[in-house]
């Protein structure tokens, strides 16, 4: 059999191309490429070269639209032994190939191709064609006479063109042939045979039987001629005639090839008129020539060369020429009759043509997987052979298949059926096509793969062709290592090495091996990298456009459809970048990587390559890194891995597909899975491009990056350093606060900054910065408690409650300073977010407050106590004060005793440090009587510090009574009855507003004037908080703090009418504020009426003993008096004093304690509220404050 057979090659006349001498290869093969163009010449451009010596037998010859058909036979060929039976077998024509400046002695070329000629006794027209003859040459190929042709050095088209010229020539001598050897064969008649022939017996009956039929196989054999002629008419006279001798004389082969024949000459002659009923008559025809090869057959079934392949041969040529997709199911009846035909074929050589055959036409009509199978039993017939040539071939056609079985190799692929411009096969929004994944993998045929693949490796280690079988074992190992024992896998890790030994250093392959790698993540940068659109319109440049951090990405932004969902990641140029991918080692052997970087095509960026070992079944997610080099998009499509010897890329989204047709079933095994991975949604690759370089500020805290440990309240100074460690000096730089608890950054050194710019690359500067710790809540000192509990330190630095400086920096505008025309020209700008980590810890925490009421009695002297005036007191006053209880304490000339009122605040002290409290109070100077609110030129009044140890509590007073409002009068009840709701309606006249809101802000004002500071042991202050406490302790008793008493008393020593008692008591008594038992005292008691209205009132007086027993009353009475101490009536006028003078005789010496009281009458609204008192008809008292008298006996 015959390979490429087809009906029209009946007519084509066969070419031997021959190298003639030392000729290179490629040399070879571009001068034949000359040849290749013109396998076809026109009778009508022959005309020049032909000469009819004879008048020719080719009566119906189609000058004007005829041609001669050629085909060369690179390399030549042996003779067939069915040339009589079949005349376009033979080679009819050798053209020798030469190259003058390797062969310079024309003699030899000639007697070369003379000897080449020999094998071709067929051939009836020869030349030699030689290329690039020198002077010589040219002078020397002139002389000779023959065949020999030489054709001067030119350039390609002037070669074709002689190319052209010189197969016209051939032609013309050829058909001339053909004549004379029609001429001869109808004249004298010609002797045909076949190997059938010379099988037959030598009986008489059969000599007899062959004479018969050489009349018929003589007019087969003209008519072959004219086919070859380019004479269809003729030639199909001729093979009726044939026809009808074959078939009277029974010669079955012989007719089955005239009939081939007829078909031929009908297509020849209808070469453009291809019609259906064309088709009917050729395939009517064609089954009756397989019906008579067939019954040739069965004739001569004894015989040990069968016409079989002829069969099988037409069988082919009618599949060919009704090769086309509707036709599919004609075709496929006729390959598997063909196939079914291959059994009974005796020659290896023939089977291997038919499936060759069978393949092709499967492949032209789309059917794939049979062209497949049948390319397979080729490459096992070429297996059989135990030689390296046959191994090649079989790799060749098994490469083949693998598009088919769905195991081609990636080098094979087309670019356009593997996206590469996004790195992943989610470009479009991230979904990928059901079918695709469906095309990529089919689980079904893991089995029939695995054996194709084992196939390609054997023949490609008989090859010897290392890649190949690298590439082989690679893909066996990577998609069916479930199905490969361990022993198979550290097989194939052998092939992979021993394949690798024998490859250069440094080759790559298109096929991954292992690991298996996906995309993981990409890192977050660091806050101090955080990357800002730039608007060089605005002077806020920063504002409006969120930071990247360092993704850029908004779901409103807009943009194409199919990119909606892929962010923006912007890097820098000259900064490391790194990316996170996993990697999987699914096999039951260590996996050593020699080398694994990022794939980058784009060519702008440096990737750093690193080395990892996987242990079996295991996986991995390792860092990749490397650093941008140019302005300009960059795309990731995988890694690039050193593993088994051999470079080779690892795309993501090879891995995306493969666990896309995990999840569906599609794949046998997921190996990130299989090595216990977890199940991670798939990664979008980022749209990731790359600016110029810019600025980059590192900041960290002077004396270390920890926490700052505050106490609440304190106040400290912290010092930021910043350095620019890029390589673009900052521009511009702008500090905002930010995050929770912004109030505790006190002030920040904002021109140290300013005045720092432009900061260098390397340049550093400090950045002071004040803070003061918050109060921590409730739910933060529950947290600590537990911490604590736990035996850990109870810090709030972590929880999100420290401010944050945000720091926005730029470099320069342009490349020039200048702003850009479009703002996406302009290099972004930066963030550095600085949290400031103030660890507040719980320092002197309160514990409750209450209000206490003190009375230190007054001793009766000759005046009372120097007034106490909030108003008129100065620093002086205070800073000079010899007693201590003065300074603490202060009588209030307005009650006219020493009761006072405090707030007591119970305070702990958690903590491992002393704390110092100390209560100061800012001290006012009155705008009027009744002014409280009034601040001008305010001083601070201190008291003694209170010291508390560590774990320890203490109780802090905080005396109220410089608060007193000098008189009483109606519009604080109305503000106070505001306050309590008690007068609020649907709505408030103005004057009940104002009056409310002096009154709140009396009271905020009083608060505000009283600060409990602390000192600690570290050197540091702080401030109490201790406004809701005030506020919840005064809340009830608002009226006793600020409200004056309606009455105040006061006792003290009057002076005789001549003043000789005081004088001769003043000498005799041992103290100076104690008086004489014995004597008469005389005394007097005053009363002040602190309202702006007359008071009617009834007074009386009472002197009690140390017993508390009364000692002016009674039998047992130890003080007489003079005058009246009881039931005095008295009127005391609107803010004056009045006095009651009376005189005590103390019989007994001792302590005695005067007590004065006043029942007031007709009391109005005022005094009633101000001791609240709620029946208009019962009587007011007043009680004054005790004074004692110190009674000394005579001396």
């Amino acid at each position: 059999m015959e390979p490429d057979v087809s009906i029209e090659s009946m007519c084509t006349i066969r070419v031997a191309v021959l190298p003639i001498g030392q000729i290179p290869v490629s040399l070879f093969r571009d001068y034949t490429s000359l040849l290749m163009l013109y396998s076809k010449i026109d009778l009508s451009s022959i005309s020049s070269f032909y000469n009819e010596h004879q008048k020719s037998p080719f009566s119906h010859q189609p000058w004007d639209s005829g041609s001669l058909r050629f085909k060369f036979i690179v390399g030549g060929s042996p003779p067939s032994p069915w040339e009589d039976f079949q005349s376009n077998r033979k080679i009819l024509a050798v053209i020798g190939i030469f190259h003058c400046p390797s062969s310079p002695n024309l003699d030899i070329v000639t007697d070369q191709f003379a000897s080449a000629c020999r094998g071709y006794s067929s051939a009836l027209s020869q030349r030699c064609f030689g290329f690039c003859p020198g002077d010589e040459q040219l002078e020397d190929g002139s002389k000779k006479e023959g065949n020999l042709v030489l054709f001067p050095p030119a350039d390609r088209q002037t070669l074709e063109m002689h190319s052209h010229t010189m197969m016209q020539d051939i032609a013309a001598s050829l058909l001339m042939e053909f004549e004379k050897w029609v001429l001869k064969a109808e004249s004298t008649g010609t002797i045909v045979k076949t190997p059938l022939d010379s099988q037959a017996s030598l009986s008489s009956e059969e000599v007899i039987k062959a004479k018969k039929r050489r009349l018929g196989r003589a007019q087969k054999t003209i008519g072959d001629y004219c086919l070859l002629a380019g004479s269809p008419v003729d030639a199909n006279a001729h093979y009726n005639t044939a026809l009808e001798l074959a078939r009277l004389t029974g010669d079955y082969f012989w007719y089955a090839g005239a009939l081939e024949g007829s078909v031929c000459a009908l297509l020849m002659d209808r070469i453009a008129q291809r019609d259906p009923d064309l088709e009917d008559e050729v395939k009517y025809r064609y089954n009756s020539v397989i019906q008579h090869y067939r019954k040739s057959f069965i004739q001569d079934n004894a015989q040990r060369v069968s016409p079989l392949s002829f069969e099988l041969e037409a069988t082919l040529k009618l599949a060919r020429f009704l090769c086309r997709r509707e036709l599919a199911k004609e075709v496929v009846e006729l390959l598997t009759n063909a196939a079914d035909g291959a059994k009974s074929l005796i020659d290896a050589s023939d089977r291997l043509i038919l499936f060759v055959e069978i393949a092709r036409l499967y492949a032209s009509i789309g059917y794939e997987r049979k062209a497949a199978f049948f390319s397979r039993q080729i490459a096992q017939l070429y297996l059989q052979q135990e030689n390296r040539w046959a191994a090649v071939s079989a790799m060749q056609v098994l490469a083949i298949t693998t598009k088919a079985y769905r195991v081609q190799s990636k080098g094979s692929l087309s670019t356009d059926s593997y996206p590469r411009e996004n790195g992943l096969s989610h470009a479009d929004g991230g979904k990928t096509h059901h079918h695709s994944v469906v095309s990529l993998f089919e689980s079904q045929w893991s089995t029939l793969q695995m054996v194709v693949l084992r196939e390609i490796l054997l023949s490609a280690v008989r090859a010897g062709d290392p890649l190949a079988a690298w590439s082989a074992a690679a893909r066996l190992l990577r998609n069916y290592y479930p199905l490969i024992t361990p022993a198979g896998q550290n097989g194939l890790v052998n092939a992979l090495s021993n394949s690798a030994a024998m490859l250069p250093s440094g080759i790559r392959c298109a096929d991954p091996a292992l690991p298996f790698i996906r995309l993981h993540s990409f890192p977050i940068h660091p806050s101090q990298m955080d990357i800002i659109k730039r608007n060089p319109s605005r002077e806020d440049w920063w504002a409006g456009s969120a930071p990247s951090g360092p993704f850029i990405y908004t779901p409103f932004s807009k943009g194409e459809a199919n990119n909606s969902n892929k962010q923006e990641l912007v890097w820098v140029v000259g900064e490391p970048v790194q990316v996170l991918v996993e990697l999987a080692n699914p096999c039951g052997f260590d996996l050593r990587v020699d080398s694994i970087y990022l794939s980058v095509p784009t060519g702008n960026f440096d990737a750093f390559p690193i080395s990892v070992t996987l242990p079996p079944i295991s996986s991995k997610v390792i860092t990749l890194s490397g650093i941008p080099t140019s302005v300009g998009p960059i795309t990731i499509l995988g890694c690039l891995v050193h593993c088994f010897g051999v470079i080779t890329e690892h795309l993501f989204q090879d891995v995306d597909n493969l666990l896309l047709g995990a999840a569906q079933g599609l794949v046998l095994s997921d190996p990130f899975r299989s090595c216990g991975s977890p199940t991670m949604r798939n990664v979008l690759a980022p749209n990731i491009s790359v600016v110029p370089s810019l600025p980059l500020l590192v900041s960290c805290v002077v004396g270390g990056d920890g926490a700052v440990i505050l106490y609440e309240g304190e106040i400290r100074d912290v010092w930021i350093s910043l350095a620019n460690a890029g390589t673009v000096p900052v521009e511009l730089a702008n500090i905002e606060l930010s995050g929770k608890n912004q109030d505790a950054v006190i002030s920040i050194a904002y021109e140290a900054l300013k005045s720092s710019l432009p900061l260098k690359p390397g340049a550093e500067m400090t950045l002071p910065v004040t803070l003061r710790a918050w109060q921590l809540s409730g739910a933060d000192l529950e947290i600590a408690a537990a911490r604590n509990t736990s035996g850990s330190l109870g810090r709030q630095s972590k929880d999100g409650s420290s401010p944050i400086l945000l720091i926005y920096y730029a470099g320069e505008l342009g490349s020039h300073g200048e702003p850009a025309e479009n703002g996406s020209d302009v290099p972004p700008g930066r963030r550095l977010v600085l949290p400031l980590n103030i660890c507040v810890l719980q320092g002197l925490s309160f514990v409750k407050a209450r209000m206490l009421s003190m009375e230190i009695p007054a001793h009766i002297g000759e005046n009372l106590p120097k007034p106490f005036y909030p108003g008129n007191i100065t620093t002086e006053e205070i800073a000079s004060s010899e007693n201590k209880i003065d300074q603490l304490v202060k009588i209030n000339p307005y009650r006219g005793s020493w009761g006072v009122r405090f707030l007591e605040l119970e305070l702990s002290n958690p903590t491992d440090v002393v704390f110092e409290t100390s209560v100061s109070v800012q001290l006012e100077n009155a705008s009027g009587n009744d002014s409280f609110a009034a601040d001008l030129d305010a001083s601070e009044y201190r008291y003694p510090k209170t010291r508390i140890d560590r774990d320890s509590s203490a109780r802090v007073l905080i005396p109220l009574e410089h608060f007193k409002l000098p008189i009483l009068d109606g519009s604080f009840f109305m503000k106070e009855s505001l306050v309590n709701g008690s007068a609020i309606g649907r709505s408030l006249s103005f004057s009940e507003k104002d009056a409310k809101a002096e009154l709140n802000a009396s009271i905020k004002n009083m608060i505000s004037r009283i600060k409990v500071r602390w000192e600690s042991g570290r050197n540091n202050s702080g401030e109490l908080n201790i406004k809701d406490a005030l506020q919840a302790a005064l809340q009830a008793s608002i009226m006793d703090v600020l409200l004056p008493d309606p009455l105040t008393f006061g006792f003290r020593l009057s002076k005789n009418s001549s003043g000789r008692y005081k004088e001769s008591a003043r000498d005799q008594s041992p103290s100076k504020d104690s008086v004489l038992a014995h004597h008469m005292t005389p005394m007097e008691v005053l009363v002040r009426n602190n309202t702006k209205e007359t008071i009617k009132m009834n007074l009386s007086i009472t002197c009690r003993d140390v017993a508390g027993e009364n000692c002016v009353e009674g039998a047992k009475a130890t003080v007489f008096w003079a005058g009246v101490l009881s039931g005095i009536t008295m009127e005391a006028p609107p803010l004056q004093e009045i006095k009651h003078c009376f005189s005590l005789y103390f019989l007994v010496p001792g302590e005695y304690t005067l007590v004065s009281a006043a029942m007031i009458y007709d009391a109005n609204d005022i005094l009633r509220a101000r001791v609240r008192s709620e029946l208009r008809e019962e009587p007011i008292i007043c009680r004054g404050p005790p004074f004692h008298v110190r009674v000394s006996g005579a001396v």
